[in-house]
């Protein structure tokens, strides 16, 4: 341990991704086919050989990160890493191209899930790469939150942090000077000297995280296991749910032979993605005391039932002009009805999550009545994004929450302008400060998609696809561009396993590589870029 903290967090995390393609390697020979598991063993011990020195070069001298040097190493995770794992990816599709291999990494490790290639002809070790690699970039964002971004107040911890730089409660007072003070979170202060290091931070928060993250696909991926899927299906859906990244080896909906059974384990493992709470490290980001109070909590349910609701009434009418007994043939579908039902609540949490897989019912509302599912409530679920310092993108909940309790307090003061708000600290900095950082995050958001959009729509992108297109990316929810039809403009040029009309493949080189970028902005998040480029940022 204390040797690698002497190392740069880039030189551990090429390391850690050299050892996983053993894994895939070890499934490609174990399925026969002992070419791509060659590709996969060879390419994980040439990287291995070069981290191992790299790490002996640079421990030889460690220099110790500067904290404003933490947002260029997540950049520089998001852009360098999907180099490296671009490399098997290419060696098994030839014809593919060292550009769409690359993209392909990015969308995986920053958890979107948009891809360039036709589910059944990619060979199943390459799916689990994809699905290994989206995995690795869930638990790095859930390490990353609290051990790079939590110092900097960026990420969604600006929300709740104290804008006068010091603690507002009232303590007691130590009782002796040996007494030491429980840490509540990673990001206290009370981490110096060498904890202070990036990849210090980040391999304490690593020993709290991953065994919770593992432990719970493991859990779910055994689930599976016994409800009938197969073992491919099963822990790709194990890895691609609590990464909600939204990968699948096969099309078609979240479960395949486990059914409705499979969908609620989904849609239960899905659930971590809307609250910190359920993950070791960012405790001042609990609001409230019991997971009951939890606004994340709160807000999330309120938002998936009333889509939910929106969608059913919505085919309800629709069923009710379709059907030729009227009213009475539609008690006589009440189970089509409850299908229509449960396919919107799925949807509703597997898109405000940002995952993007679709309930099995979803097509079947459609033939229940008649009428296509307005795909823009889904894309409005996934710009509201999950959970702050989770896996999920988005706006994220909290900044939601946040300007809600502040719009809430305006219009308290219209009808009562002499009332005062109560609440407490928390309840009174969020309609405060946090709300005005929520407001300025999300005109930055909205900024960002304009600009994306005016940059795709420069490559002849019809609007409606630019902007599904950017809003899936900002969002880290590739799935989303196949919710809502798109019209496809080029051929694609991902090689003889690429599906050109699936609204990824179909585009031309310069607004993949925008998309890209708006993938890596999404991820990272649009306050902590303007953090790196502003001057005040590297004068300290």
């Amino acid at each position: 341990m204390g040797v690698l903290v002497r190392l740069p967090l880039l030189v551990i995390l090429a390391g850690i991704v050299a050892l996983a393609m053993f894994l895939p390697g070890a499934y490609a020979h174990v399925t026969n086919l002992h070419r791509l598991g060659q590709v996969f063993m060879s390419c994980g011990a040439v990287f291995l050989i070069l981290a191992v020195l790299l790490g002996i070069a640079t421990a030889s001298e460690p220099r110790r990160a500067q904290p404003r040097s933490v947002l260029l190493i997540m950049l520089g995770a998001m852009t360098l890493l999907p180099a490296m794992m671009a490399v098997p990816f290419l060696l098994s599709l030839p014809d593919t191209g060292y550009f769409n291999a690359w993209w392909e990494m990015i969308s995986c490790l920053t958890t979107t899930g948009a891809t360039l290639y036709a589910a059944d002809l990619l060979p199943a070790p390459l799916h689990l790469w994809r699905a290994l690699v989206g995995w690795m970039g869930g638990l790095f964002m859930l390490v990353a939150a609290v051990a790079l971004l939590a110092p900097l107040r960026v990420g969604g911890f600006e929300i709740l942090s104290s804008p006068y730089g010091r603690n507002e409660r009232f303590e007691r007072l130590p009782r002796s000077e040996r007494d030491s003070g429980v840490v509540s979170h990673l990001s206290e202060p009370l981490y110096r000297s060498r904890r202070a290091d990036p990849a210090s931070r980040a391999m304490r928060a690593a020993k709290l995280v991953f065994p919770v993250y593992a432990g719970l696909t493991l859990a779910m991926w055994t689930l599976l296991l016994i409800l009938g899927e197969t073992g491919l299906f099963a822990l790709t859906r194990a890895l691609s749910t609590l990464s909600t990244s939204g990968i699948s080896p096969v099309n078609g909906g979240a479960a395949q032979q486990s059914g409705l059974a499979g969908e609620i384990v989904i849609f239960l493992f899905l659930i971590p993605a809307l609250s910190r709470r359920f993950w070791p490290g960012g405790g001042e980001l609990r609001v409230s005391e019991t997971w009951r109070g939890d606004p994340e909590l709160r807000l999330a349910a309120g938002a998936v039932l009333f889509v939910a609701a929106a969608l059913f009434l919505r085919h309800f009418i629709g069923a009710i002009g379709v059907s030729p007994l009227g009213a009475r043939g539609l008690i006589e579908t009440v189970d089509s009805a409850l299908a229509a039902a449960w396919g919107g609540i799925f949807n509703g949490l597997s898109y405000l999550t940002s995952t993007g897989w679709n309930s099995m019912d979803w097509q079947g509302a459609r033939s229940w009545s008649g009428i296509s599912s307005p795909g823009l409530m889904l894309a409005g679920l996934a710009i509201m994004g999950g959970g702050v310092a989770t896996t999920a993108g988005g706006v994220k909940l909290l900044r939601v929450y946040a300007l809600a309790r502040h719009s809430e307090r305006e219009l308290e003061k219209i009808v009562h302008p002499a009332s005062i708000g109560g609440g407490g600290l928390l309840a009174r900095r969020l309609r405060r400060e946090g709300a005005y950082l929520a407001f300025i995050f999300f005109m930055l958001f909205a900024c960002s998609i304009a600009a994306i959009v005016m940059l795709i729509s420069l490559q002849q992108v019809e609007f409606d696809s630019a902007t599904i297109l950017s809003i899936a990316a900002l969002t880290n929810t590739g799935p989303l561009a196949g919710v809502i039809p798109l019209t496809p403009s080029f051929q694609g040029s991902a090689g003889i396993a690429g599906a050109p009309w699936e609204g990824w493949a179909g585009l031309p080189a310069m607004t993949k590589a925008i998309l890209a970028g708006a993938m890596i902005v999404g991820r990272v998040e649009t306050l902590a870029i303007l953090a790196l480029i502003s001057p005040e940022y590297w004068r300290k």
